[in-house]
């Protein structure tokens, strides 16, 4: 196989976006093409390897040993192009272009996406993905650009700042008159979780009433009668329809941490999204247990 045959930088990004996305219309979305180009210089790259660069598993594309040694090569491409655009670029470059953004789904839903306009005001050129998704996206594979999580990284290559905090406390719905509401937990896959530890200490062996994958999902049983959780401060007091337990400390507290690819950092549209997350974050206020009350977000 001679990977000296597959020199287009073009080509290269068809196969990182079909190996991130693992599916043709998938990948098609991220590079904003059809799917019908994509398969075509797809099957165009592999008849010109000679090599099966992936297979159908399961409705995803996998890749094969010769599509992961191209996808590793590749990603060897690719960080040299982010290194000459960002020294290219500079700092003092417009915010313009796209930057991907991931988070898990309820950081995105209620922190980042309404303050969206903001960050548009003052930068019209510049287009931001959000990517809310439960699981930890890698700035390595360019799967995203920026990442918002909950918890301190581990190795990599990518830069980290904490930012602040995220307060938890515990809710139920505000017309739940029940002297010891059931409660609402995470389910297994997630049991690792702060909040779910801390839910998982107070039952003391007792079962839950209902077990749920998503942070989304815990509000919306809780604001529909179905017992008490631990939710967000900063989401959970903008809600009437939840009332708090306990005074204003919080039972919960979770690192808020701000990650992006070192290759990216110096590029201004970067720059930008980074200083409005921030921005956002402390206009917020997550870390902190306030008053309920206020208009109803949902």
């Amino acid at each position: 196989m001679n990977w000296d045959d597959l020199m287009n930088w073009d080509d290269l990004k068809i196969v990182l976006a079909v190996a991130r996305e693992r599916t043709q219309s998938a990948a098609a979305r991220h590079l904003r093409v059809n799917q019908t180009t994509v398969a075509r210089r797809l099957a165009a790259i592999e008849q010109a390897l000679s090599a099966r660069l992936f297979l159908r598993v399961d409705g995803a594309l996998v890749p094969t040993d010769a599509g992961m040694d191209l996808i590793e090569r590749a990603e060897m491409v690719e960080a040299d192009v982010l290194a000459l655009e960002a020294s290219v670029a500079g700092r003092d470059a417009g915010a313009s272009g796209t930057v991907r953004v991931t988070s898990v789904p309820i950081l995105v839903n209620r922190l980042l996406a309404p303050a969206v306009p903001a960050l548009r005001r003052h930068h019209p050129d510049l287009r931001i993905e959000l990517i809310a998704e439960p699981r930890s996206l890698s700035l390595t594979r360019r799967e995203a650009d920026v990442a918002l999580r909950l918890a301190r990284p581990v190795g990599g290559a990518a830069l980290a700042r904490r930012i602040g905090t995220v307060a938890y406390a515990v809710y139920r719905a505000a017309g739940d008159t029940t002297p010891d509401p059931p409660w609402i937990t995470y389910e297994e896959a997630l049991a690792h979780l702060p909040q779910a530890r801390w839910i998982h200490r107070v039952l003391a062996g007792a079962r839950p009433a209902l077990w749920v994958n998503d942070a989304e999902g815990l509000l919306a049983a809780v604001r529909g009668g179905l017992g008490r959780s631990v939710l967000p401060c900063f989401v959970a007091e903008t809600v009437s329809a939840l009332v708090r337990e306990g005074g204003p400390e919080p039972v919960v507290e979770r690192e808020l941490w701000l990650l992006v690819h070192r290759d990216l950092r110096p590029l201004a549209r970067v720059s930008a999204v980074l200083d409005w997350i921030v921005t956002t974050v402390r206009s917020a206020e997550p870390d902190r247990c306030g008053e309920v009350g206020g208009p109803d977000p949902a």
